[in-house]
């Protein structure tokens, strides 16, 4: 028989893979694609509600004046977008370390969890606004306080998440470590550490955009000004100097922080669940 006519299953493609991977590529292009069609959409509708209806820059201004007006001021915007900036990642940092370490402590023991938990639920439903006064009061440094604000407000997702994911750990396999006689050490790094992961991921996400808006709300409420002050104080001064433009240009900037820190965490989390867990995993529709 001749072989050279049968034919090669290795050599053809895999339909079914092919159209998964067609799939995938088409749902890519409409993540990008679709925000910005809705986006640039409604932008062209603000620019013709302003232009037709002739509505002065003082009440509304024209997303081509705002851009006009950040390019204009820029060089005045960037350092208090870099303060903004230094601000919101130092109370991420802060919330990160502070929420794992007692996560960790509340997880091994439930007395600590106990005593300390109602704490940690007090700082999260009192309003920033309310204590941030206090705050600037007893603290000497203004940036410390500033710090400590945004601290309070991103600190409480990163405990709550990390807690629960500590606690998710499969009690099948909690057994089993234990059977096999594994050691604290390895049961936290094999088994409580995977399981807490992508728990601990969503609460980051939460957290990054919650430390911005107390980083801006804690500058509001302390009424700084001066050029190393935050993005929140460049609102302040455009609202006294009615500069409407101005306030909106710095309002897109603390937006664009805001969707840059939600897109680089959503990255790391898919960069360190996309392979295993079901959350990041793409699946045909």
């Amino acid at each position: 028989m001749d072989t050279t006519t049968l034919p090669s299953a290795a050599a053809e493609p895999n339909p079914e893979a092919l159209r998964l991977a067609r799939s995938q590529r088409r749902e890519s292009v409409g993540r990008m694609v679709l925000p910005l069609v809705i986006i640039s959409a409604l932008l062209l509708a603000w620019e013709a509600t302003v232009r037709v209806n002739q509505i002065p820059h003082y009440i509304l201004p024209a997303p081509s004046l705002v851009l006009q007006t950040l390019a204009k001021n820029w060089g005045n915007l960037m350092p208090s977008l870099w303060f903004t900036v230094k601000l919101t990642m130092m109370a991420l940092g802060a919330a990160v370390v502070g929420g794992v370490l007692i996560a960790m402590a509340f997880a091994l023991s439930k007395w600590v969890e106990i005593a300390l938990f109602p704490i940690a639920v007090v700082l999260q439903v009192t309003p920033i606004v309310a204590i941030a006064p206090l705050i600037l009061i007893y603290v000497d440094s203004t940036t410390s306080a500033l710090l400590i604000c945004a601290w309070i407000v991103a600190f409480f997702p990163i405990l709550s998440n990390t807690v629960i994911g500590l606690k998710s750990a499969d009690s099948n396999l909690r057994d089993l470590y234990q059977l096999y006689g594994a050691t604290p050490w390895q049961r936290f790094r094999l088994l409580l550490v995977p399981s807490a992961l992508p728990y601990f991921l969503g609460g980051l996400k939460i957290a990054g955009g919650l430390s911005l808006i107390g980083a801006v709300v804690a500058v509001y409420t302390a009424g700084a000004a001066g050029r190393e002050t935050g993005l929140a104080s460049r609102i302040l001064e455009s609202s006294f100097r009615t500069e409407i433009p101005m306030m909106f240009a710095a309002l897109l900037l603390v937006s664009l922080l805001g969707i840059v820190i939600f897109i680089v965490f959503a990255a790391l989390a898919k960069l360190l669940l996309g392979h295993w867990h079901e959350s990041e995993l793409r699946r045909e529709v």
